[in-house]
Order: structure tokens, then C-alpha cells, then sequence
């Protein structure tokens, strides 16, 4: 490549990254490929995009991609990209150009050559060729065979045994809804080493999988021996969890009575752990101490939120997963995908709408649970459609919140807009009420926190009762937490007068200046916070959010608690050294949580985050009560009509 040439390409590298266009880790990824060996213009940009992309939560560049609009993947205006262009000039025009110019490169690994550790990997065919950093490569390969493998491997199943105790499980279920996608996923589950179970909120995920779980007691060999897991990727919606199916099959013990030891056998199970505890994360490492080497103890192994399980974390979970083990993910497909690289649930739930059942699970379903599905589900579908259930009545999301959560999720504008303007103001349906403030002002924001967070405030002012024990305390620590949890205001971005750093910081002086808190440091009595980083030391997870309350030990001390379930723990304030104030917080960060009353606040402008996924993500958040926020009405319009697209070749993989 011509010197004059690379030198400009490289000032305009560092040009956009001064300018905030591109990650400084961009360029710098760029420069170590460079390093390694002659390397082309062609080579360098696509280095550039494939670290520009991997930020944003791709795992691979699709080479038609960048044939068709690189400046669009970059995110740059026409003339930004005009210019960076110019240097490396000429560009292949298309994916088997580029695969032609890659293929040839020292840097770049390609299937069947040799292989000394390129960082990175060419994959794909001349029509449908990807790019990817080694690891990530690594990590889709590892799922995509796992779970191809898993898929396809049936194991023998007891079927009238099995018919018997799905009728017995499901006997109130309201005959009305044909087939029953609960009973039907359980009797499919059952058959295979892989399960999924998707859909949205109110379809009875875990309703299921709880009655998924007496049928796994009730057909064991030995159901005392029968080692079942329960994980999620947070703390909170592992206790969600383990609450919810105790819930279930506390009602279930009654329905069963002396025919299955359900109570004994449920107390068995643990508690639901985060993924990180159960692999067993190691402090400042990636390694964990579960591996293929040295496999997780478990016969099923039920996930829920699978959503926000990222590439990564799915390749170590299969990777330490027993070959014999069944593994369960739970998950809402349409939810936003992990903040990580990858969107696994949604690769692997691509086809769920359709169901692309074949004959052969058509007939087992049939014997097995006596439901019949339509034949609009009847395809030649894969392996793993034939393990994949989509759940598709919402028992819960009747109301204006449901109605405007389907809009969204079917990017229809116009049907989003009239439900919220039909459902405008107060008092509409108290148990489902829907707001919508459309040229909102950062005072709206701050007035709804008011009154959103004055309960658990009051509460916290009254304070325990007096001479309260150990338990008495906790129990007045629970109910503040309770409080604080049923309101909850969401943001799309984290900068801005309307991101999460904005809003915190006028709620904050907003809450202390009406005397509601009393904020004389970083540290105060009624503070939310929410742990930014994982702290194994004080078992303290990423996207933990607790309240600062005084330590009934330590007089003039302050200690952060956290509710998991009806379970309330704490840490010394001065031991958590990696947290933020969280009044407000990212939609992202919501997943797996549930507010009775979910505000969501909408930039004013529209951006690379904001899609529909986000949208429908904070509105289904909310159990009773959503309020929009929009400073900017044409936004919401922006927003629902775009849908996040991430790069992945797993699908692929998976169906090769």
C-alpha cells in the first residue's frame, strides 16, 4: 500500500476518533493488525468496521455489509466517508471481492489452512462471507455445535406416563386456548437435551417450566437423585425465578397430593443462582472453574432471561454443560439483546412465529400431551425447531399496556400512537393506566419521581420500630426496598439532560431540596445504587441495584441493602467501591425486573441505540401503571420504526 496513502487513512482514523465518531479501540485494533504483516487498505477497513461493530454488540462483519454501504456500519455522514475512503481506494465491490482480497491476507485466519493463531477469521462462502475476531468465531462455533447436537438428540420417552401427568398438571387450564403452547412445551421438552421456551410477558414462562419440573420429578427413575439447576443472569431475576416456580409448585404440591413428594423435592433444588456463581466465575479473569474438563453437577439446567445471556457467556455455559444434561432457556425473544456481544435467544428463536414443526413432532406431541397443532405451524423445519416453543397468549397483557407493548413489537407506528393517545390521561383502567406526555420537560421527570419514591421515603423517615430485633428490622429493611421497588424511571441513554446521568442528578437535588433526603456526601440514607461491576468479595453483581439505609450495628454507619425474593442481604457502604446512583437507570439494565409503575424518557434525539426493541422493553417492565415520556413526539415514530439488526453467523452455523 502506497506510504502517502496509509498516512492519510491513519490521520483520518485519528481525526473521527478525536471528533467522537469511532472508539479509540478501533483504530488501535487496526494499527496491531497492521502490525502483523503487509496489510492492504481493504484489510485495515475491514479491521476498523469489525471493532467498530463488536462494540455495538455484533459479533461478526458481514462482507455484503461492507460491499453495500461500509459508511452506514460506521455510522459516518457521506463526507466523513468520503474521505476516509479516498485513501484506501479502490475498494472490492462486493462479497466475493471481499472475500478474495481477506482470504490472501497473513492476518486472517480461513478454514482448511494453516492455522497459527490469526487474530482473525474468515468464514462463510463467496456469497455469504463474515469476518470475526478469533474469539468470537470461537465462541459461535462452540454454541452453534452444541446446540446443534443437543437439538437433534431425543432421548426415549414414557408416553402414556407422560399424557397422564400433563393432564393431571394442566387440568384447570381454560379449554379455550387450542393447542395449550404450555402443555405442548412440556411434552416436548421433555424428549430432548435442549428446550426453548419463548415469549412475552403474561405467556406463563414460568408457569411452564413449574409444571415442566414436577413432570421431570414425576418421570425420573429416581426423582431424590434428579439434579436440577436454576439460573439467570442477574441476582434479581434469579430470585424472580426461584420465587415464582416455588410459587408455582407450592400450588402444584396441593393439586398432586401424595401421588409426588413435590414440597420435599422442590426444597432440594437450591436457590437460583447468576450464571457467573454457578460456572464459577473467577475475580479478574474470563476463565471459570466449570468447563468441559470439569463439568457442571446437573441433570436440567433451567435458565430464564435468556435474552440478556451474551455469545460469550452462552459458549462457557454449553461448554461446561454434561453431554447428557437437558438444557432449558427461558426468554423473551423480542426483548433487547444483550448488552454484550451476540443476540443468541434471537438466533436462536429466528423461526419461532413460524413453529416449522415437522410430522414426526406433530404426531409426538399428539400421543404425549393430546394437543394438536394447526397446521400453520407445519413445516420442514430444523432440529432445533422442533425443541423451540413460542408461547402466544398473554394472561396478563390484556389491557392498553399489552396493546401498546404489541404496536411496538410489530413496528406499528400508527397503532402505538393511537392506543397511547386513547388511553392518555389518568385514571383510565387503574390497573392497567397509560400516559403519555408527549413534549415532555426534564421537570415532568422529576415531578413523577416525587411522587413515585415519596412512599418508600416516608417510610425510611419513620424509620424501624422502636427497640426492633434482628427480625423485626429486617422486615421494616424489606418493606422500604418493596416500596422503592414498585416505581422506576428508565432512560434509553446514559449522557444528556434525559439520560440516566441527567436525570439522577436533578431527581437527586430535586429529592433533597423538598427534604425528602438529606444529601451531605456521596453517601446517604435513602440512596439507590446500582453496582457497575462484578465484586465477588462482597457477592455483589453487575446491575445489583440496593437503598443506603443506616447499619442498626453501627451507629452512624451506612450499609446497602438488597432485596433477592422476600430475602433481604447487605454489604458495608465503604465496601462497595464500583456503584452509581440509580434513580434512574438504562432499560437495559431493567431486564429482569418488574415495577408496578415504569416511566420510560425518550431523548430528544434519535441514535444507533434506539430501536424497537428498547421501546417495547421498557414498556413491558410494568405491571400496572406506564408513563412516556418524549420531549420529542417524532421520536417515539423513529424509534418503533426501526429494529436492531446485529450481525451473527450462529444461525448459519447451526443449520449447516
Amino acid at each position: 500500500m502506497d506510504p502517502d496513502k496509509i498516512d492519510i487513512f491513519w490521520f483520518e482514523v485519528e481525526r473521527l476518533t478525536e471528533a467522537g465518531e469511532l472508539r479509540r479501540l478501533s483504530g488501535a485494533f487496526a494499527r496491531f493488525v497492521a502490525s502483523l504483516g503487509p496489510a492492504s487498505g481493504p484489510l485495515l477497513l475491514a479491521s476498523l468496521v469489525l471493532s467498530e461493530l463488536e462494540g455495538r454488540g455484533h459479533s461478526c462483519l458481514l462482507l455484503a455489509d461492507l460491499a453495500q454501504d461500509a459508511a452506514g456500519l460506521l455510522g459516518l455522514p457521506a463526507e466523513e466517508w468520503t474521505e476516509l475512503a479516498a485513501a484506501i481506494k479502490p475498494l472490492p465491490k462486493n462479497a466475493k471481492g471481499w472475500m478474495a482480497q481477506l482470504s490472501g491476507c497473513e492476518q486472517v485466519w480461513t478454514a482448511g489452512e494453516f492455522d497459527y493463531g490469526q487474530p482473525l477469521v474468515l468464514d462463510g462462502d463467496a456469497d455469504n462471507g463474515r469476518l470475526y475476531l478469533r474469539r468470537y468465531w470461537r465462541d459461535e462455533t462452540t454454541v452453534a455445535s452444541s446446540v446443534r447436537a443437543r437439538a437433534a438428540a431425543h432421548q426415549a420417552v414414557d408416553v402414556p406416563t407422560v399424557r397422564a401427568w400433563l393432564d393431571t398438571l394442566f387440568a384447570t387450564q381454560r379449554a379455550a386456548e387450542k393447542p395449550d403452547w404450555q402443555k405442548l412445551a412440556c411434552a416436548i421438552a421433555l424428549r430432548g437435551r435442549m428446550a426453548i421456551i419463548t415469549g412475552g410477558p403474561g405467556t406463563g414462562k414460568t408457569y411452564t417450566v413449574a409444571r415442566l419440573l414436577a413432570l421431570l420429578f414425576a418421570t425420573a427413575p429416581d426423582a431424590a437423585r434428579q439434579r436440577i439447576a436454576l439460573a439467570a443472569p442477574t441476582g434479581k431475576a434469579a430470585a424472580r425465578l426461584k420465587q415464582s416456580i416455588d410459587k408455582a409448585l407450592g400450588e402444584l404440591a396441593d393439586k398432586v397430593g401424595d401421588r409426588l413428594p413435590l414440597r420435599e423435592l422442590t426444597a432440594r433444588m437450591g436457590a437460583a443462582r447468576t450464571l457467573h456463581s454457578l460456572l464459577g466465575a473467577r475475580p479478574d479473569s474470563r476463565a471459570f472453574a466449570h468447563h468441559r474438563g470439569n463439568p457442571l453437577d446437573v441433570d436440567v439446567l433451567i435458565v430464564d432471561e435468556a435474552s440478556m445471556v451474551h455469545l460469550e457467556m452462552m459458549a462457557s455455559l454449553l461448554d461446561a454443560l454434561p453431554p447428557d444434561a437437558t438444557l432449558i432457556l427461558l426468554g423473551d425473544k423480542d426483548q433487547l439483546a444483550s448488552v454484550e456481544a451476540g443476540a443468541v435467544l434471537g438466533d436462536l428463536c429466528a423461526d419461532a412465529q413460524a413453529g416449522n414443526y415437522n410430522e414426526d413432532t406433530v404426531a409426538f406431541v399428539r400421543e404425549a400431551s393430546g394437543e394438536a397443532i394447526p397446521p400453520d405451524y407445519v413445516h420442514a423445519g430444523g432440529a432445533l425447531a422442533q425443541q423451540t416453543v413460542m408461547l402466544r397468549h398473554s394472561r396478563r397483557f390484556g389491557g392498553p399496556i399489552g396493546q401498546l407493548a404489541l404496536a411496538v413489537n410489530a413496528g406499528d407506528v400508527e397503532a402505538a400512537t393511537a392506543v397511547l393517545r386513547a388511553r392518555g390521561a389518568l385514571g383510565v383502567e387503574v390497573a392497567h393506566a397509560l400516559r403519555w406526555i408527549e413534549h415532555a420537560q426534564q421537570q415532568h421527570a422529576i415531578g413523577l419521581a416525587l411522587e413515585g419514591y415519596r412512599p418508600y421515603l416516608q417510610l425510611l423517615k419513620e424509620g424501624p420500630t422502636q427497640g426492633a430485633d434482628g427480625a423485626a428490622h429486617e422486615d421494616w429493611v424489606r418493606a422500604v426496598l418493596q416500596r422503592f421497588e414498585a416505581f422506576r424511571i428508565l432512560c434509553a441513554v446514559r449522557e444528556g439532560e434525559w439520560g440516566v446521568e441527567g436525570l439522577n442528578t436533578a431527581i437527586e437535588q430535586r429529592l433533597d431540596g423538598v427534604g425528602l433526603i438529606r444529601r451531605s456526601s456521596d453517601w446517604y440514607t435513602g440512596r439507590p445504587v446500582m453496582v457497575t461491576r462484578n465484586d465477588y468479595a462482597t457477592n455483589v453483581f453487575n446491575g445489583d441495584i440496593g437503598l443506603t439505609l443506616p447499619d442498626p450495628a453501627r451507629p452512624g454507619s451506612l450499609r446497602v441493602w438488597f432485596l433477592e425474593g422476600d430475602k433481604v442481604r447487605s454489604v458495608l457502604a465503604t465496601r462497595l467501591r464500583h456503584v452509581e446512583t440509580a434513580y434512574a437507570m438504562t432499560v437495559h439494565k431493567s431486564q429482569g425486573s418488574e415495577f408496578a409503575h415504569t416511566v420510560l424518557a425518550l431523548p430528544k434525539e434519535g441514535g444507533a441505540v434506539l430501536a424497537r426493541e428498547l421501546v417495547y422493553t421498557g414498556i413491558t417492565r410494568a405491571s400496572r401503571e406506564f408513563t412516556l415520556l418524549t420531549p420529542v413526539p417524532a421520536v417515539l415514530g423513529e424509534t418503533i420504526g426501526k429494529r436492531t439488526h446485529r450481525a451473527s453467523g450462529l444461525r448459519g452455523m447451526i443449520e449447516r
